[in-house]
């Protein structure tokens, strides 16, 4: 056999989806894009849903590319989280499973509220409320009285639904059910009375496995169309921020992270979660991590804000590129109007640059003109989110954090890294930009035994890649503009 293992992680974002092969001699490793695919919220009548079935061809026909290259070791795969699909008792899916900006999910946190407080939730769960987290969205299909829900007998979060059709394992992994607040962080296990006093079935929920965890080999019938032998199929750590937080090139514990994307999931690693009244307040999460760590983390909207503006104004005619945006943006006066980005009016808008010029009008601010002062606006507000963040997390945690790690897509754009490094006031590293890719890849390694620990992968991910550096620039007026940022929540906060 090869002393180089070939690694098949398949990585599922809310734009698209990439089949990457990684190439482990057991010293570094290496990523080979196989293919990437379109993904997306898919409307019929009024509902979004995902295709979950196209984003399967499109994994199969990976592996027949895979196959034609001299096959794999193991495949594994990472997606965003909260997500589901259900069951029925035959094992069939039934129907698409709905994408967590459907608006199904409005009003259903205070209906919830009226039967469990805020406070019970968090503190059996430890997770942030949104209204699309997996257990708001079954109690607004309760709710409805969906014949779906009614007729269920399995819910597997969407990469558990890919493993069961590639090996037939119904199981619910880790890191990826801890997004659902279903789960109790400390003991690792479904909260059941939780889900019980809400007259949810915990039938529903099934074993949970931990990241690494081999689950079998693929499916006769998959090996046989795709060509590939019948390689383990692995549960990785299946949330893509676990896994792009498993391959921070980090050691110690004075540095935070954010998984910058379509989100951006800014937190530190511990050893437990924190689930005090203060976290509440604060509306911080407690997810899983390989390893047995909690990613203590914050969700930010995130790069959704741009390219929501980039598809309005292609759909306008003007189709620009992520590159041109951010040098317009670059070029655009600086500490002008900003946004709350996690405001509800931007979860989807039908246009991203109106959103974001109607929220400027109610404010009271200057409406940004023209591409390069919108995208500049979005990023500025970013930057000042996570400076917010990082002031919450110190506190949480009393301790001071030096280090900001950016992995994920979101590393590649410069100028958002410089504001981060100078808005925080924090050396900020970017890099590896496939952090999800690499994490997938050294926990299906883990579980075939060639790394031993969360350390040693990310000594791998250290010998193999080289993070960008960006020194903070000292700028007076940041101040002034965080203190703006904090009027604005202060007074949403107040509205409502």
């Amino acid at each position: 056999m090869s002393s180089v293992r070939k690694i098949l992680a398949f990585d599922l974002g809310a734009e698209s989806g990439r089949g990457i092969l990684g190439l482990f001699d057991g010293s570094r490793v290496q990523l080979d894009v196989i293919h990437r695919f379109p993904n997306g919220p898919v409307r019929t009548l009024d509902t979004l849903h995902w295709d979950v079935l196209r984003l399967h061809v499109e994994m199969l026909a990976t592996m027949r590319m895979c196959a034609a290259k001299g096959g794999v070791d193991s495949i594994g795969i990472d997606t965003w989280g909260v997500d589901f699909a259900l069951l029925g008792r035959d094992g069939s899916l039934l129907g698409n499973p709905r994408h967590y900006r459907d608006s199904h999910t409005e009003g259903i946190m205070e209906a919830t509220f009226a039967r469990v407080s805020r406070a019970e939730m968090f503190a059996a769960t430890g997770i942030q409320f949104m209204r699309f987290n997996s257990l708001f969205q079954l109690l607004a299909l309760q709710r409805d009285g969906s014949p779906i829900l009614e007729s269920a007998r399995h819910l597997l979060m969407i990469p558990d639904l890919f493993h069961y059709l590639w090996t037939g394992m119904k199981v619910n992994e880790l890191t990826d059910a801890s997004t659902s607040q279903m789960l109790d962080p400390a003991t690792c296990s479904w909260a059941y009375p939780l889900v019980q006093s809400l007259g949810l079935s915990t039938d529903l929920l099934g074993s949970i496995v931990k990241p690494g965890t081999v689950l079998g080999p693929l499916r006769g019938s998959i090996a046989a169309e795709t060509g590939l032998s019948p390689v383990p199929v692995i549960a990785t750590a299946t949330h893509d921020t676990a896994a792009a937080v498993a391959a921070v090139p980090a050691s110690g514990d004075n540095w935070a992270y954010i998984s910058s994307g379509t989100w951006s999931l800014m937190g530190v690693e511990l050893d437990r979660p924190r689930v005090g009244p203060d976290a509440l307040a604060a509306n911080f999460t407690n997810e899983i991590g390989f390893g047995g760590t909690v990613r203590f983390l914050k969700n930010i909207m995130g790069l959704w804000l741009v390219q929501e503006c980039r598809r309005a104004w292609a759909r306008a005619g003007q189709d620009l590129g992520y590159d041109e945006l951010t040098r317009l943006a670059a070029s655009a006066s600086a500490f002008g109007p900003i946004v709350d980005p996690d405001h509800e009016s931007f979860v989807f808008p039908s246009s991203m640059p109106v959103a974001l010029a109607d929220y400027c009008r109610r404010t009271g601010q200057v409406v940004p003109e023209g591409v390069g002062p919108i995208v500049r606006c979005a990023l500025e507000s970013l930057a000042l989110r996570y400076r917010w963040v990082l002031g919450k997390l110190e506190q949480l945690t009393n301790k001071r954090i030096e280090f900001i790690h950016i992995v994920g897509g979101g590393g590649q754009n410069e100028l958002l890294c410089q504001l981060a490094a100078d808005c925080c006031d924090r050396v900020v590293m970017a890099g590896p930009v496939e952090a999800t890719a690499i994490g997938n890849v050294l926990v299906q390694a883990v579980g075939l035994g060639l790394i031993g620990s969360l350390a040693q992968a990310r000594e791998v991910v250290s010998r193999s890649f080289s993070p960008t550096r960006y020194e903070p620039r000292r700028d007076d007026r940041w101040g002034g503009m965080h203190a703006r940022f904090e009027a604005l929540l202060a007074e949403q906060n107040k509205g409502g």
